[in-house]
């Protein structure tokens, strides 16, 4: 019986690291280092070299970017089991792409460190390297849908995702001869501020929207309603922290992994796991209330308007919303905008529109 990972592989070989045959006969590799590590060593002992034997002194930049769970040093047994392996990003000046790409397709050794150079991706057959050779130009709007050296419009910043903005700089650069993708990545390490109170704004407006829609349906009975709108409310508050943090979110798989790695996440995390958990709507409400009082805290702390309290009583009922003070303040100096649509992320959840620059910048643009 083959194993579930030889079956993902056309080549009948697990990518993983350190092989031991399984009793399925078939080799697996048992990781000692991430991916990152390996893209670096690849690029040192396979890549560098063979570039420098054909065109010596090239200028040239070289990481572990783009997609994959290795680029934010997030990969595991689990994750290494399909298109993980040798791969690299190397970015060179546009009219010797192709050359390049062709040269490295020939050239490189069938195996570096007991994995393969060239394997397909998920849903592909044909096994190619993974060596990605682009431009800087071409690498970043690929992602973005715009070259930041160019500059940033504020609908520029809106069209662009938390996760498609960590592709270019969340992973890391092993060098960069000309400098352009450092200027890049220098440029995307935070919103402009104006653009950034936006943002903020835009979540508390969709926690408005909706926190006594929670408490409202809770208190008819609707259990099951209440939990899904409390599930919404903690997914912006999360987003929130993000943005009053300073850290780009990534998309949903990461998103609870590194948002334990913020400085809030203790505080805010607590009462929002009790606000998932909560057996009765009064309670819900509650407890969402505290992370908003921890996160207001923290925006106040970051230097952004914050004035309190985090929430209110919603006319003479018995719910809790968020204070408009806060909204309006962050408003104040904020760009003319359209009120609470904020940013692509903001906007939409649907995966098809945020893996795709066009269709981001279409939703963002559109009356």
């Amino acid at each position: 019986m083959r194993c579930a990972a030889w079956v993902r592989s056309t080549r009948g070989v697990c990518r993983q690291r350190n092989p031991v045959v399984g009793r399925c006969g078939v080799r697996h590799y048992r990781s000692v280092e991430d991916g990152r590590v390996l893209a670096r060593r690849y690029y040192d002992d396979v890549v560098r070299p063979l570039i420098g034997k054909k065109w010596p002194g090239l200028p040239h930049a070289a990481g572990r970017l783009g997609s994959g769970s290795d680029v934010l040093g997030l990969d595991d047994e689990t994750s290494r089991d399909h298109d993980w392996g040798l791969r690299l990003s190397l970015l060179v000046d546009g009219a010797v792409v192709d050359e390049i790409n062709a040269y490295l397709a020939a050239e490189l050794p069938a195996t570096y460190a007991g994995l393969p150079t060239r394997f397909p991706f998920t849903g592909q057959t044909e096994a190619i390297h993974h060596v990605d050779v682009s431009s800087v130009e071409g690498f970043v709007t690929a992602r973005l849908g715009v070259d930041p050296r160019q500059g940033l419009s504020t609908i520029d910043w809106l069209t662009m995702s938390g996760q498609s903005v960590l592709e270019v700089v969340g992973g890391p650069v092993f060098v960069d001869q000309p400098g352009d993708i450092t200027a890049v990545r220098d440029r995307l390490q935070w919103y402009p501020d104006d653009v950034w109170r936006y943002v903020v704004a835009c979540d508390w407006t969709r926690l408005a929207e909706e926190m006594p829609l929670m408490s409202r349906a809770g208190e008819l009975g609707d259990d099951l309603g209440s939990r899904v709108i409390a599930a919404r409310l903690v997914d912006v508050a999360v987003h929130l922290a993000f943005l009053v943090e300073r850290r780009w979110p990534p998309y949903s798989k990461w998103r609870g992994t590194m948002f334990a790695r913020l400085p809030c996440a203790r505080e805010v995390g607590e009462p929002l796991r009790k606000t998932l958990k909560a057996d009765h709507w009064r309670y819900r409400q509650q407890q969402l209330a505290r992370a908003l009082d921890h996160l207001l805290s923290r925006q106040r702390a970051a230097g952004l308007p914050a004035p309190g309290p985090a929430t209110v009583d919603f006319w003479d009922r018995p719910y809790l919303h968020p204070n408009s003070a806060i909204i309006d303040e962050l408003l104040a100096s904020a760009p003319d905008l359209p009120r609470g649509r904020g940013s692509i992320e903001q906007r939409t959840d649907n995966v098809q529109v945020l893996v795709d620059p066009a269709a981001r910048r279409a939703a963002i643009t559109q009356p």
